[in-house]
């Protein structure tokens, strides 16, 4: 059986994703207990420096001009022989569109067991043992790794990015690309959506609104409060797809990464994809009449008050205080 940790580094437009990084982090402690290393799985087009400050043992680096952008049958076939010829006791990716997609397949082509949404893999009485969520979050399954390979998609939060870097560069080992030169899809350009109102990866305090806001009209409450603060309002996908708020101010996986000192989370539950774009908050604080909300979990602080009933009041303090 395979000792090594694999983590498959996820890179757009010349830039590590900040969950490659906490991949990394998590899996120290794995390889600790397995005796194995941290290998870093880094496919990309001249994009070797990418590795200098990734926190693995050592890095194995496929170059080739199918993986100047992301497109899965590319990623799918290099990864392919790559786990079969390292067999590792593991292999991480993020619980992503880019991971997802790409785990899913080689888990059902190469007939490996595949833990999805994993919130954390601890070492536990020789095993390693893992705690995953399901039903958006409001049920943990826990279970030890199947053996002798297993797959892993892996939520934020247990970890932050920056334990995951490392002040010197990792060995790098170059191995060959499959050909590639057949695959059905390519991508032929890279679009960036339009900047919008306000680019709320930049702000440092985000009053953000779920479902729990009720309707369109109680958005004006979010911005007072908002203002007082000296933020901005956002929102989860169930506001954005009402068109209460734009899609400039979507948190999540198909909106925006954010890393405000302050997440306010106003009747969010905390789904996995909204979970992952606001771990990196320095401070987040929660407001969910719903004692079980899995946004409590990621939570420094909660309260379990309706947030209709809270905001004017907590607007008033904030301005009282000033």
């Amino acid at each position: 059986m395979g000792k090594d940790i694999y983590v498959l580094i996820e890179h757009l437009r010349g830039q590590v994703m900040d969950i490659s990084y906490v991949m990394l982090a998590a899996a120290r402690p794995m390889a600790a207990a397995t005796g194995g290393q941290v290998v870093a799985l880094l496919l990309g087009s001249g994009a070797q420096s990418l590795a200098n400050d990734l926190a693995a043992d050592r890095v194995l680096y496929m170059d080739s001009p199918a993986f100047a952008d992301f497109t899965s049958e590319a990623y799918q076939r290099a990864l392919t022989g790559v786990l079969q010829t390292g067999s590792p006791r593991a292999a991480i990716f993020g619980d992503t569109s880019i991971g997802g997609e790409v785990a899913g397949w080689l888990a059902a082509h190469l007939g490996l067991p595949l833990v999805s949404a994993c919130r954390r893999v601890e070492p536990e009485n020789g095993s390693l043992r893992f705690v995953s969520q399901i039903c958006g979050g409001k049920i943990m399954a826990e279970g030890v790794l199947p053996e002798p390979t297993a797959l892993v998609t892996m939520v934020p939060g247990g970890f932050k990015p920056e334990q995951g870097r490392a002040p010197q560069a990792p060995p790098v080992e170059i191995i060959p690309a499959p050909a590639l030169g057949d695959l059905r899809m390519t991508v032929k350009g890279y679009f960036e959506p339009a900047a919008g109102d306000v680019d709320i990866a930049k702000e440092r305090v985000l009053v953000s609104v779920g479902r729990g806001i009720q309707n369109r009209d109680n958005i004006e409450l979010a911005e007072e409060l908002a203002k007082a603060l000296g933020g901005v309002v956002c929102g989860s996908r169930p506001v954005v797809d009402q068109e209460w708020l734009p899609m400039t101010r979507l948190v999540g996986k198909s909106g925006k990464t954010v890393k405000p000192k302050l997440y306010l989370a106003l009747g969010i539950s905390g789904a996995p994809e909204h979970v992952e774009a606001v771990a990196d908050s320095e401070m987040i604080i929660a407001v969910n009449s719903d004692a079980d909300a899995p946004i409590y979990n990621l939570a420094r602080y909660g309260a379990q008050v309706d947030v209709l009933e809270l905001m004017p009041v907590l607007t008033e303090k904030v301005q009282q205080a000033k």
